[in-house]
C-alpha cells in the first residue's frame, strides 16, 4: 500500500485520519485502463502526489487496509452507476475536508523561518527535506528536545545559484527579504541526524500562514505570524462549478496522455476532499511543472475563483506541453519502428539469398576479396612472413562478429597488406635525350644540377638497375612547412583509433610500384617535440643498408625501400643533422642573377602569365603587348629583390592582369560606341580617340602605373665615403646581400678603452669582433707605433638593419678594415667590397657563397672586390658576365688587404 511505503520513506510512525465530505466521480473511459511506462514530468515520486494525506492514528495497519478496500468497493459500484454518463460533473459542499490535522493544528504566535526551494509548500503534501547548514540543524534539533514540532516553511526567491551546490547556505534565512511571506504552517513527523551538521526532515504542510514580522533575528531567523483562513464561497456559484468542471476534464486530458499519472490519480480521487474549491485548485496547481514563482501566486491567493483560475491556467499550460511531449514521442516511436522493421526485413532478405545462394555472406565476401587479391601477385613476389600474417589476419577476421571495433581494424589492415605493390616495378626509362629536353623545358640553366641527374640516368642504364639513391638540392627557398610527428613518416600503430600508415607506404599504395620516385620537401625544416624525433625516423628510411627492410608501425612487416629512389630539397644544410646529411648526396643550387632570371622571364614567366590572364587568344590580344627587356631588368632589380624568381613571377602576372583590365574596358567601350551607332545618335559629340599603337609594350617607365614604386632604389646605404665605414659581402638562404660595418668613436670622460657591438650578431660573429679588434691594434702599432687611438679610445661598432639576426665569420676582414680606417681617419679605396674570415695572426681564410656575393656586388656597382686565396678556384667557376668589369684581387694574408683597401704599394 502506498501509505505503508511512504511510512517506510520517511521512517515515521505516527499516522493521521483522513476524512473526505464527498467523492469526486469520474466517468470511466479507456484512459483509466492498464498503465504504461511514461516519462511525463509529473511522475515525480511518491512525495509529491501522494502528498494529500498526512499520518497521524497508531491503527493496526491491517484495519486500515481492510478498511480502504471496503471505501474503494464502494466507490467502484457508484462508478459503474454512472458508466453511462456523459461528461465529468464536480459536486461543491460547503464544508471543508481535514487534510492531516488542518485547521484543527495547534496556533503558533511564531516559528522558526525555514526555506523550500523552487516550488511553495502546498497544504497537505508531504515534503522530505536534507539540512546541511549547522545553525539551521542546531535550531531544528532544539525544537525538537523542547517537544514543540511546528515550523513555517516560506518559498524562497530565487538567486540565480543551485541550492544543492551551496554548501547549506540555502537552508539559512537571514532576513525577510530573501522569501515570500506567505507560506506553509508545517508539522516534523520525523528528523534523521546524518551527523552534527545535517539532519534529514519530514514535514507535513498544515495551512496557509503569513510573516506579520521578526520575533528573532537568529541565525536563523524567528517570525510572528498569523493564520490565512479561506474565506466562505457560494457552493451553488456558476463560475466556482465551471472552473472546477474544467480542472478535472483538463486533469482527464492529462490522465489520458500519461497512463502512470492515472494511478494516482485513482488512488487520490478516492481518499482526498478534492470537491472542496480550495483543495482542487491546490492539488492542480501541485501537480504541474509550473516554475516557483507562479506556483506562489497560488498559494498567495485567498479568492476562490481567483485561486481557480490561477490554477487553470497552470493546468492549462501543464496539457498543452503533454501534448508536444505526446506529439514527439510518437514521431520517435514511428521512427524507431520503420528502422527496426527495414532492420528485419533486410536481415531476412540477406538470409534469403544467402539460402538460395544468390550472395555471400559479408565476411565471407571479404576474405574471398583479399585471397583474390592475393592471387594476382606472382608467385614468390610476396615475402614469406608477409603471407603468414595475412593468413593470420585472415583467420581471425573468419572468427570475429562483424558489429565489433576489432573486425574494422583487422578489415582495414588486410586492406593495406593486401594493396601494396608486394614485386611490383615500373619499367625504368634510360632515354638520355628525352630526360635532357624535359630538363631545359621545365628549369632554365640549373647546368652542375641537370648533369648530375643524366649521370646517374647514363650509370643505371648500364647497369641495367637503378639503385636507390639519396639526392639532397640545396639552394634558396621554397615554401613548406616542417615535419615534427614521427607518426607521419612510420606511422601510427593500430591500437589507435583511426590510426594509418605512414607518407611512405601511402606512397607506394598510391603509385602501385616499388621503385617510384619520392620527395621529401624542405627537410631542413624538421621539428622536434613530444611526438618524437622525426629525423631518427628518416635516418632508418634513407640509410641504405636499412631501408631494405623498413618496419612501419602500422603495416608492422618489412617493406623493401632499396629500390626507392628519394630526393630531398633544403634551403641550408646547417639545420640538417649531420648522420642524415652524412647519407645524401648534396647538389647546391645558386640563386639566379640577373640574366639569368631576364632568360626566365622571357621563355617561362610571360607565357605563362599570357596563358593565365587570357591575353594568349590571339583576336583578343593587343598586338605591342609584350614586356621589354629593360622593363623585365627593372622589375628584377627595383621591385624583386631575391634569388629566386618566385616574386619575379607575381609581379609580371600582377603586369597582366592590369592589361586585361584594360583591354576588356577597351571592347565594351568599343562595343557601346557602336551600338549607339547603329542607334542613329550623332557622333558630332564623340571625339577620336588616336590609338597609341604601342599602348600595351610595357617599359620601364610604364611600370610604376601597373606595379607601383619601386621598392629597391639602391644597394648602397651611403652615396660618399667616411672613415671608419666598409662595404663587406653577406651570404643568406635568400641569395647574397651587402653589408656594411660602421665604427665610431665614444666619446666619454676618463681614459676608457674598449670596443661595443650593436646589430644583433651571432655568436660566431660577436667571436669575429673581438678578433678583428685585437688584430686592428696589432696592425695599426705596426703601422704607427705612435699611435694610442686604441690604448685611448672606446670604439662602437654597428652592422646596420639591427632587426635582422646576423651571424658567420666571413666579416672579419670588413670588421678589420672598418678599425683602421677611424684609427687612421682615412676612407677605404671606392666602390670596394670584400669578405673573408681573419685569423689572429692575420691570414684570410676561405668563406662560402662566392657567386651570391660576387652578385650583390655587381648589382651595388663594385668595381673592386677583395676574395681569399682559398676562393680563387670558385671564381673561376663563375660564367663571364659575372666576372666581367670586376678588379679582382685574392688575399692570403691581410696584408694584401691591407694594400688595396687603402691603396697602399
Amino acid at each position: 500500500m502506498a501509505t505503508a511505503a511512504l511510512r517506510r520513506f520517511a521512517m515515521a510512525r505516527p499516522r493521521a485520519h483522513m476524512t473526505a465530505v464527498n467523492s469526486l466521480r469520474f466517468q470511466r473511459s479507456p484512459a483509466f485502463a492498464a498503465p504504461r511506462v511514461s516519462s511525463h514530468p509529473f511522475a515525480r515520486g511518491p512525495h509529491v502526489l501522494r502528498a494529500w494525506y498526512s499520518t497521524d492514528s497508531k491503527d493496526d495497519d491491517e484495519n486500515e487496509d481492510n478498511k480502504e478496500k471496503e471505501e474503494q468497493k464502494q466507490e467502484e459500484e457508484k462508478e459503474e452507476e454512472d458508466e453511462n454518463k456523459i461528461g465529468v460533473e464536480v459536486v461543491i459542499d460547503n464544508g471543508i475536508a481535514t487534510v492531516g490535522e488542518g485547521d484543527n493544528a495547534p496556533t503558533y504566535p511564531h516559528v522558526l523561518a525555514m526555506p523550500a526551494h523552487r516550488r511553495p509548500f502546498f497544504p497537505g503534501v508531504v515534503l522530505p527535506m536534507t539540512i546541511t547548514n549547522p545553525e539551521v540543524t542546531k535550531a531544528l534539533m532544539s525544537l525538537k528536545e523542547s517537544g514543540q514540532k511546528y515550523v513555517g516553511v516560506f518559498l524562497k526567491k530565487s538567486t540565480g545559484g543551485d541550492p544543492l551546490k551551496s554548501g547549506g547556505g540555502e537552508d539559512l534565512v537571514k532576513n525577510l527579504s530573501e522569501i515570500h511571506h506567505v507560506g506553509s504552517f508545517a508539522r516534523i513527523d520525523n528528523m534523521l541526524p546524518f551527523d552534527a551538521n545535517s539532519v534529514q526532515v519530514l514535514m507535513v504542510s498544515q495551512r496557509r500562514i503569513a510573516i506579520d514580522d521578526i520575533r528573532d533575528e537568529g541565525p536563523p531567523i524567528r517570525v510572528n505570524i498569523s493564520n490565512l483562513d479561506n474565506p466562505p464561497f457560494d457552493p451553488k456559484s456558476k463560475l466556482i462549478r465551471a472552473y472546477s468542471n474544467e480542472i478535472v476534464a483538463t486533469l482527464r486530458e492529462i490522465v489520458k496522455m500519461n497512463p502512470l499519472f492515472k494511478d494516482h490519480m485513482q488512488y487520490f480521487s478516492q481518499r482526498i476532499d478534492i470537491h472542496n474549491p480550495y483543495k482542487l485548485a491546490d492539488f492542480a496547481a501541485s501537480v504541474t511543472s509550473a516554475d516557483g514563482e507562479e506556483l506562489q501566486q497560488v498559494m498567495e491567493e485567498m479568492s476562490c475563483e481567483a485561486r481557480l483560475k490561477k490554477a487553470l491556467e497552470l493546468i492549462t499550460k501543464e496539457l498543452e506541453l503533454s501534448k508536444v511531449q505526446q506529439t514527439i514521442k510518437e514521431q520517435v516511436e514511428e521512427k524507431v519502428s520503420k528502422n527496426q522493421r527495414n532492420y528485419l526485413l533486410m536481415e531476412q532478405l540477406k538470409a534469403i539469398k544467402k539460402e538460395l545462394g544468390m550472395e555471400k555472406d559479408d565476411k565471407d565476401a571479404m576474405i574471398t576479396k583479399y585471397r583474390e587479391r592475393l592471387a594476382q601477385f606472382a608467385p614468390g613476389s610476396i615475402p614469406a612472413s608477409v603471407n603468414e600474417v595475412v593468413e593470420d589476419e585472415l583467420n581471425k577476421m573468419s572468427m570475429l562478429e562483424k558489429n565489433s571495433s576489432e573486425f574494422n581494424v583487422t578489415r582495414n589492415y588486410l586492406d593495406w597488406l593486401t594493396q601494396l605493390p608486394w614485386g611490383k616495378a615500373t619499367e625504368e626509362n634510360f632515354d638520355l635525350a628525352k630526360a635532357n629536353q624535359i630538363l631545359d623545358e621545365d628549369h632554365y640553366g640549373l647546368k652542375d644540377i641537370k648533369e648530375r641527374i643524366l649521370e646517374f640516368i647514363a650509370v643505371s642504364k648500364l647497369k641495367g638497375d637503378v639503385q636507390g639513391k639519396i639526392i639532397c638540392f640545396v639552394g634558396p627557398p621554397g615554401v613548406v612547412g616542417g615535419l615534427s610527428d614521427v607518426a607521419e613518416i612510420k606511422g601510427h600503430r593500430r591500437t589507435y583509433v583511426g590510426a594509418m600508415p605512414g607518407k611512405i607506404i601511402q606512397c607506394l599504395k598510391t603509385t602501385q610500384s616499388s621503385n617510384p620516385l619520392i620527395l621529401i620537401d624542405e627537410i631542413d625544416k624538421l621539428g622536434r617535440g613530444y611526438q618524437g624525433d622525426p629525423a631518427s625516423a628518416l635516418l632508418e628510411l634513407l640509410d641504405p643498408s636499412q631501408n631494405s627492410g623498413f618496419v612501419d608501425h602500422y603495416m608492422d612487416v618489412p617493406v623493401d625501400l632499396s629500390r626507392v629512389l628519394f630526393i630531398c630539397t633544403a634551403n641550408v644544410t646547417d639545420t640538417i643533422p649531420s648522420p642524415l646529411l652524412d647519407r645524401m648526396e648534396v647538389l647546391r643550387l645558386s640563386g639566379y642573377d640577373s640574366p639569368e632570371k631576364l632568360a626566365i622571364a622571357k621563355e617561362y614567366l610571360v607565357p605563362k602569365a599570357r596563358e593565365t590572364t587570357g591575353l594568349h587568344n590571339s583576336e583578343t590580344t593587343p598586338e605591342s603587348l609584350g614586356l621589354t627587356d629593360e622593363a623585365i631588368l627593372t622589375l628584377v632589380k627595383q621591385y624583386c629583390r631575391e634569388s629566386g624568381v618566385r616574386n619575379l613571377e607575381k609581379h609580371v602576372e600582377k603586369v597582366f592582369r592590369k592589361v586585361a583590365l584594360e583591354v576588356v574596358e577597351d571592347i565594351e567601350s568599343a562595343k557601346a560606341a557602336q551600338e549607339a551607332q547603329e542607334a542613329g545618335e550623332s557622333s558630332e559629340d564623340t571625339e577620336e580617340v588616336p590609338e597609341d599603337k604601342d599602348r600595351f609594350l610595357i617599359t620601364p617607365e610604364k611600370l610604376s602605373k601597373y606595379v607601383g614604386k619601386p621598392i629597391f632604389t639602391s644597394d648602397r646605404m651611403f652615396d660618399k665615403q667616411f672613415p671608419g665605414v666598409v662595404m663587406g659581402l653577406a651570404w643568406t638562404a635568400m641569395g647574397g646581400a651587402s653589408l656594411y660595418i660602421e665604427t665610431t668613436k665614444v666619446y666619454t670622460k676618463g681614459d676608457r678603452s674598449g670596443l661595443i657591438t650593436t646589430g644583433q650578431m651571432g655568436s660566431v660573429m660577436e667571436e669575429s669582433t673581438k678578433i678583428a679588434h685585437t688584430y686592428a691594434r696589432s696592425k695599426m702599432h705596426a703601422i704607427d707605433p705612435e699611435s694610442k687611438f686604441f690604448e685611448e679610445t672606446e670604439v662602437h661598432l654597428h652592422v646596420p638593419e639591427g632587426a635582422t639576426p646576423k651571424d658567420g665569420p666571413s666579416a672579419g676582414c670588413t670588421m678589420v678594415t672598418a678599425l683602421l680606417s677611424l684609427a687612421m681617419n682615412k676612407t677605404v679605396k671606392p666602390d670596394l667590397a670584400m669578405t673573408g674570415e681573419l685569423s689572429l695572426v692575420g691570414k684570410v681564410l676561405p668563406v662560402g657563397g662566392i657567386k651570391e656575393k660576387t652578385i650583390a656586388a655587381k648589382r651595388s656597382g663594385v668595381k673592386t672586390l677583395i676574395l681569399p686565396l682559398g676562393n680563387k678556384r670558385d671564381f673561376d667557376e663563375l660564367e663571364d658576365y659575372l666576372r666581367k668589369d670586376l678588379d679582382v684581387h685574392f688575399a692570403d694574408y691581410y696584408d694584401d688587404v691591407y694594400k688595396v683597401a687603402f691603396e697602399q704599394e
